[in-house]
C-alpha cells in the first residue's frame, strides 16, 4: 500500500507542476487601466529639436515586458501604405493624436500576417508585450508576433 501511495502522490505532485507551468506560460488578458499605469517626463530630443514625452513604467507594466497579452481595441491603419497599425483605447475621433488621452492608450502592432481589419473595428489581439522607454520613432507599447480577431 505504500508503493501505492507513493505512486499516487507523485502523479498529483508532476500534475500540479503541469497545471502550473501552463498557467504562467498562457496569455495574461489586459486592460487598458493596467496600461495606465505609467507616467511621463518632457525630455528635449535634440536630433528633432522638439520636447518628447518618455515614460516610466509602474512595477506592474513593467512584469509585462515580453509576456504574452491579450488586449481589445479599436483597430487604427494611420499609414496611407498601410505598413503601421495601432489597437487604440478609443476610435480614431478620440485617439491621443487628437488630443485625448495619451501615449498610454495606444499600442502599435506588429502582425504576422497583414490584417484585413477596417478603420475603427473593435478587435482582440494577442502577442508578445514590449515595452519602448527611448525610441520617439515607436509607439511606448509595441506588440509583436500580433494574432487578432474581430470582437463581437
Amino acid at each position: 500500500t505504500y508503493l501505492v501511495y507513493s505512486a499516487m502522490k507523485n502523479r498529483i505532485l508532476l500534475l500540479l507542476l503541469l497545471f502550473t507551468c501552463g498557467i504562467s506560460f498562457a496569455q495574461k488578458e489586459i486592460t487598458w487601466f493596467d496600461l495606465s499605469k505609467v507616467k511621463f517626463e518632457n525630455k528635449y530630443i535634440p536630433e528633432y529639436d522638439d520636447y518628447y514625452l518618455f515614460p516610466n513604467f509602474s512595477t506592474p507594466v513593467q512584469a509585462l515586458d515580453g509576456k504574452e497579452v491579450t488586449i481589445t481595441g479599436y483597430f487604427l491603419d494611420i499609414d496611407p501604405k498601410g505598413e503601421i497599425f495601432v489597437l487604440s483605447k478609443g476610435p480614431m475621433s478620440s485617439c491621443f493624436f487628437c488630443g485625448i488621452g495619451g501615449p498610454e492608450t495606444a499600442l502599435e502592432l506588429h502582425f504576422t500576417t497583414k490584417p484585413s481589419f477596417k478603420m475603427d473595428d473593435m478587435i482582440t489581439v494577442t502577442g508578445i508585450f514590449e515595452l519602448n522607454r527611448d525610441d520617439v520613432n515607436h509607439f511606448n507599447y509595441i506588440l509583436r508576433n500580433t494574432q487578432g480577431k474581430l470582437t463581437n
